[in-house]
């Protein structure tokens, strides 16, 4: 299955993104990484070798999204799999009562920008690719799977941008696979819990061994990246998931 299919990882230089790409590549599939053209994406794609390419783009840039569509048609006709990890990361309080200052309005507005609106820019402009492949027996042309995060559902202190975001991007699941339906393009979400990358570097080591023991049911730890591009896999290969939100999150609760 995965032999046939073109997939198109946004962040695929580090992170969740990574290690999509890395599952795909395995599998079979060619792989876009698109990430910015500061990342590592050319020494990735490099060290993974071959069935990669590195396509340098914003998320945020609709020339460079454009580009990126035009290429992707140029060099395989088709995509089957979009796979959106591009995102930031931000904490701080809404107002830092100890300092006397409120959380800067332009850390909001680039975790909503890049996470929010970087996803749409990606999945409008990629669209039609989806549009020109041939159905399959169910009608079916290809999938797109968005990250969100459990902050949706159970943010915590410092978290307002990242709950924020994350409830957008869950809140478009349902509407965006209505607006593709009749295409037969699929859309499901992936809300992770606590999953070691680096987007979460910001975390002292202490706090990130009480999260992973206090909060996480089981396994007390950490979830890694391998196990998010899992369920990758498992969306793509299973055709009746769609229109909904899945927790990554090892049964996580908010309870130090």
């Amino acid at each position: 299955m995965f032999k046939n299919l073109v997939t198109l990882v946004t962040g695929g230089a580090s992170g969740l993104g990574r290690a999509t790409v890395n599952r795909f590549v395995k599998k079979g599939s060619q792989v876009i990484i698109c990430d910015l053209p500061t990342s590592k994406g050319e020494q990735v794609a490099k060290e993974i070798g071959e069935n990669v390419q590195f396509i340098p783009a914003d998320v945020m840039s609709e020339r460079d999204i454009e580009n990126l569509a035009d290429e992707i048609s140029k060099k395989y006709g088709k995509l089957d799999v979009l796979v959106n990890c591009a995102g930031v990361s931000d904490a701080h309080l809404t107002y830092n009562f100890n300092l006397d200052l409120p959380k800067m309005l332009k850390d909001f507005e680039d975790v909503l920008m890049t996470n929010v609106g970087g996803t749409i820019n990606v999945i409008r402009l990629t669209a039609q690719l989806f549009a020109n492949n041939q159905p399959d027996e169910g009608g079916l042309r290809g999938v797109i799977i968005n990250t969100s995060g459990v902050e949706a559902f159970n943010g915590i202190m410092g978290q307002t941008s990242i709950a924020a975001a994350s409830g957008a991007i869950h809140s478009m699941t349902k509407p965006l696979a209505e607006d593709f339906a009749r295409t037969g393009i699929r859309v499901v979400t992936i809300s992770p819990g606590f999953i070691r990358s680096p987007m979460n570097n910001y975390f002292p080591k202490h706090l990130e061994e009480s999260l992973g023991l206090y909060c996480v049911t089981v396994p007390n730890r950490y979830g890694n990246g391998d196990e998010f591009a899992h369920l990758v896999q498992s969306i793509v290969q299973n055709p009746y998931i769609n229109g909904t939100t899945i927790e990554l999150s090892g049964g996580m609760r908010m309870s130090l």
